[in-house]
């Protein structure tokens, strides 16, 4: 199994003590980065918010600068909000990332969970499934051939023989599909014999189940290889030592965005109980020391069989040192025993 990171870059919205402004956090973001590929994680991922929260509006100019300062870590969006782009825009820039690299970009497509780059780049939010279908389309012919023609459709203008450079270092450039849980997204993906990337940060992770089964279903149906297309599950976390302090340090941080998002959204406020029962053997996040994080997240592999765990530690203003000391641990004792148990598990299925 890769196993990984996300983030979206979080800074604080007032000034003071313990504040960290836009800058701070995208140097601090490249040391993460830096350290997740020293201790041999797999893959990084950088989120798309057009807010004041968060410093990765333009995650490929971030991942370029990361690129430069590491070896062997697949570098991707987490996600391009593809509705509101423009596809052959992000296509020239992930090839170009892809370059940069030597070959490890990828592209993370989503239709978005907040929708604040809707009206600054002048989209409906009537349009929010059919933008993303039709520039997903668009996308993946891009990947298919140098030179184009494209019909044009409702929310994109044709294109007659054009040719799209440059071309990426990798033969194709990987397009994940990134899903919150809606069946059809999911289906699409499927059908579309595309990598699926389902974000898991509430209630019970077991419920998804379902979706993977939907996923290969859909795949198999439109004559993909069921087993082909691969599947991460994205989720909130944090590793440390010992778990009580693991817990007190991931706590607030994290409490606080869940509950500046609630108020948007009309959640009720979150408390450290819920937290603790969330962090539970059953629970959405992944909590606790080396040996519990490892544990958990081969508990999930058993349900879910997915071939990637992408793991979002840097939620909210969370103190560097803390961030790269659970970024090392992570790396260097969670990976390998997850990776032992996964391949064992995946060697002799029937033994589930």
């Amino acid at each position: 199994m890769e196993l990984g990171l996300y983030t979206f870059a979080d800074v604080s919205l007032d000034k003071g003590p313990g504040a960290i402004n836009p800058h701070q956090r995208l140097r601090n973001l490249m040391e993460e980065i830096e350290l997740a590929d020293q201790v041999g994680l797999d893959v990084f991922g950088l989120g798309e918010h057009h807010r004041p929260d968060y410093a990765a509006s333009a995650p490929v100019v971030a991942l370029a600068a990361a690129a430069e300062r590491t070896k062997r870590i697949r570098l991707t969006s987490a996600v391009t909000v593809l509705s509101s782009d423009d596809p052959v825009r992000v296509f020239q820039q992930f090839s170009t990332l892809d370059l940069l690299s030597g070959g490890r970009a990828e592209i993370m497509a989503g239709r978005g969970s907040f929708i604040e780059s809707f009206p600054l780049f002048g989209y409906d939010l009537n349009d929010y499934d059919t933008l993303f279908a039709e520039k997903l389309e668009l996308l993946l012919n891009l990947r298919e051939s140098a030179r184009i023609s494209w019909p044009g459709g409702k929310h994109t203008p044709p294109i007659e023989d054009r040719g799209v450079y440059p071309r990426p270092f990798q033969e194709r450039l990987p397009i994940w599909i990134a899903v919150g849980g809606t069946p059809n997204s999911v289906a699409r993906a499927g059908v579309l014999g595309l990598p699926l990337a389902l974000a898991s940060i509430g209630g019970e992770p077991a419920r998804f189940a379902p979706l993977f089964d939907l996923y290969r279903q859909g795949a198999g149906r439109a004559g993909q290889d069921p087993a082909e297309p691969a599947s991460s599950i994205n989720v909130h976390g944090f590793v440390g030592e010992p778990t009580e302090q693991a817990a007190d340090d991931f706590y607030q941080p994290q409490a606080e965005v869940m509950n500046r998002i609630g108020r948007e959204r009309g959640w009720g406020p979150t408390s450290r109980a819920h937290f603790d029962q969330s962090r539970g053997p059953r629970g959405a996040l992944f909590v606790g020391n080396p040996e519990e994080v490892a544990e958990k997240i081969v508990a999930h592999y058993r349900i879910f069989r997915n071939d990637r765990f992408l793991l979002q530690m840097a939620i909210g203003i969370m103190p560097h040192a803390k961030l790269m000391k659970a970024i090392e641990l992570y790396g260097t004792k969670v990976a390998p025993m997850v990776r032992k148990e996964t391949a064992a598990a995946k060697a002799s299925p029937t033994a589930d």
